[in-house]
């Protein structure tokens, strides 16, 4: 009996974490940025890097480019008692996993430092960051600072939102007058709509509804993609629903459900920690529509 109770006793301390941790791959191994690789845009003329050319205006000739860090722009530090990445903000540019993914559940924690730069340093400008899925592009490629992708965007107050980066993407959503503006916040019962952000076209849906934590605090956030349907979650609650990411870069739009993943630098200090990655062969049965 005795022997009975300690077994049981001892499974249920170990299963929780067990079945918790089961499937989950660390895309971050705490120590360095091994696995990832970098690529950085030019500098502000207000960054000071030793050894790179400037115009007669004072600005920057050249990108930073790939696997350079002049700045120190990504780190591993210690915060809160834990290792995480340090993302300074102070130049335009990626943290990308070398590694490309295919049908998966992606979750990380993020939290925003201090520091702002130009030129989202303003007082008002909210700090700007995102994640890039299903990214298609070379870093860098034709000139753009930001890979074609879908993005998940971390930006203060707007955590969740969509950004198709030069891609497409439909969600169901309603539109709504911002001023001249017209905006579309993502509507599980709403219509179709097409997001692509490209010429005259911002390509952005509003996530809804807003699960973001308060400044300072950690943030969890997961992209869920299977085929052609993706989630972004928003500390455990489904903020969009998407469908059918295509790809425009060629004669005709094409399905892209697969690619490296991104963390964007973009004027902003920002952590993050907790980098894991499970394949599925399913929607995680807490994210059914029906919680919606």
């Amino acid at each position: 009996m005795h022997a009975h109770c300690s077994l049981a006793l001892l499974s249920l301390i170990l299963c929780p974490a067990l079945s918790a941790e089961e499937g989950w791959k660390s895309l971050w191994n705490g120590k360095d940025l091994s696995g990832w690789s970098t690529w950085m845009q030019r500098p502000e003329s207000t960054s000071v890097v030793a050894d790179m050319r400037r115009g007669v205006d004072g600005k920057y000739v050249d990108a930073i480019g790939s696997n350079k860090d002049p700045l120190k722009v990504f780190t591993v530090v210690e915060v809160d008692g834990k290792p995480a990445i340090r993302i300074s903000g102070e130049v335009f540019g990626e943290l990308r996993s070398r590694e490309s993914f295919q049908n998966y559940r992606l979750r990380l924690q993020f939290k925003w430092g201090q520091l702002k730069w130009p030129p989202r340093n303003g007082a008002r400008t909210p700090r700007d960051s995102g994640i890039l899925y299903h990214v298609h592009a070379a870093p860098g490629a034709e000139g753009r600072t930001w890979a074609r992708s879908i993005e998940l965007q971390i930006q203060e107050h707007d955590v969740g939102d969509l950004y198709a980066v030069n891609s497409e993407i439909s969600v169901r959503s309603t539109a709504r007058k911002d001023g001249k503006h017209t905006l579309y916040d993502y509507d599980p019962h709403g219509e179709w709509h097409v997001f692509s952000q490209v010429s005259g076209q911002e390509g952005r849906c509003v996530k809804q509804p807003d699960a973001e934590k308060p400044g300072g605090e950690w943030n969890l956030v997961e992209i869920v993609c299977l085929g052609e349907d993706c989630l972004h979650v928003v500390n455990g609650k489904v903020v969009m629903r998407l469908h059918a990411p295509r790809r425009i870069d060629g004669g005709k739009p094409e399905p892209v459900t697969s690619g490296p993943i991104i963390l964007q630098s973009e004027g902003a200090e920002i952590y993050f920690r907790n980098i894991e990655l499970k394949p599925i062969t399913a929607l995680p049965p807490e994210f059914n529509e029906s919680a919606d």
